[in-house]
């Protein structure tokens, strides 16, 4: 999994990468500090992997993880290149989701490029850059492949109707992901076009160090009330906290933590809205070589889960030996919980579950 990290400048957005990464972005008070894109691997947080090593001595712990990227600071007049827009533009299509980070917080010492703090137009100036470079690429395509509908290509006329649905929603300023999608066909099409504003989108509200344990300020419910109307996620946070936790000793962070009354990490409220907002959940492998979680869709069957471990599995898949995580914790072993009746042997049609312990029969 793929998320742009997303924003004006100087909104504290390069500060959260380098918290949730601990990767050291270059972070400053000055425009387009980021210009090529910074790239952190996070191991997804899961209690219940520690757990599993405990219980089969494990050799390895392998944690599902997502790749988190610092995509430069978008100004007004991006989308026709103003500030390096087109290359950062470019960087954003390559990501599953975008988290835009928006300042919520006045700071007079802290420039903001628009000279004032005003979260939702923020946004819109974001919004409007993206939807402006997807009318562009779709007017394109649209007139391209209208020319082409004579042919009687089935799949080219279903493209060229999904995309008079877009151009309509971007020219009404509605972002791509307002469209209603038809089917697993046009689920394809708009996947091939990789449209900007059909990224599903959290929304990172960064409050000032004043406002930890507060009740929410005017900015971050102005926030909330606009994700609403669209359906995105919100997650509040002070991104200059989260990186200075980061430079703590894990008993210091503890303490800190408890201090400030901060319940979880940044890192864990991204990684819960991320799964949340992509329909996304981990299965888990355990044994004395390695526990793993690996990440797939909601709705995935044992067949497609076995290939994500490898393909072969896929191919010669022949049963699932399934246990739940909690039924194999309570049972205190594998041979326990097979004596309980709590092991299942599902196949090809079996839809798996967060937190499955699964071992694969299969036979190439």
């Amino acid at each position: 999994m793929k998320i742009g990290v997303v924003g004006l400048p100087n909104v504290g957005k390069s500060t959260l990468f380098n918290a949730i990464t601990n990767a050291g972005a270059e972070s400053a008070n000055y425009p387009f500090c980021t210009i090529e894109p910074n790239v952190g691997i996070v191991d997804v947080p899961d209690a219940r992997l520690d757990v599993l090593g405990k219980l089969y001595s494990t050799q390895k712990i392998t944690p599902a993880s997502i790749e988190f990227v610092d995509i430069a600071g978008l100004v007004a007049g991006a989308s026709k290149g103003e500030g390096l827009g087109n290359k950062f533009l470019s960087h954003i299509r390559e990501v599953d989701a975008i988290v835009h980070v928006v300042r919520c917080f006045e700071n007079e010492k802290i420039i903001h490029v628009n000279g004032s703090i005003n979260p939702l137009r923020d946004i819109e100036i974001i919004d409007l850059e993206l939807a402006l470079a997807d009318l562009e690429q779709v007017t394109k395509k649209y007139e391209k492949d209208s020319k082409l509908v004579k042919t009687g290509d089935k799949s080219l006329i279903a493209g060229v109707k999904l995309m008079e649905r877009i151009k309509e929603a971007l020219e009404n300023n509605l972002p791509a992901r307002s469209v209603e999608i038809q089917g697993e066909e046009e689920e394809k099409l708009m996947k091939n076009l990789q449209l900007l504003s059909a990224k599903p989108i959290i929304y990172v509200a960064n409050i000032g160090e004043d406002d930890i344990g507060k009740e929410e300020n005017q900015f971050v419910k102005d926030v909330r009330k606009k994700a609403e109307q669209e359906g995105a996620k919100v997650i509040c946070l002070c991104a200059k906290i989260e990186e200075e936790l980061t430079s703590l000793s894990e008993e210091d962070r503890a303490l800190f933590k408890a201090e400030l009354g901060i319940q979880e990490s940044g890192l864990d409220k991204l990684v819960k809205a991320s799964y949340d907002l992509l329909g996304l959940m981990s299965f888990l492998t355990a044994g004395e070589k390695e526990v793993r979680a690996w990440t797939i869709k909601k709705g995935t069957k044992a067949p497609q889960a076995a290939g994500k471990i490898h393909t072969d599995f896929e191919k010669g898949f022949i049963k699932a030996e399934v246990v739940s995580y909690d039924d194999l914790i309570e049972a205190g072993n594998y041979l326990k919980a097979k004596e309980k009746g709590k092991v299942r042997m599902e196949g090809k049609d079996y839809v798996v579950q967060d937190g499955d312990v699964i071992l694969f029969r299969f036979n190439v």
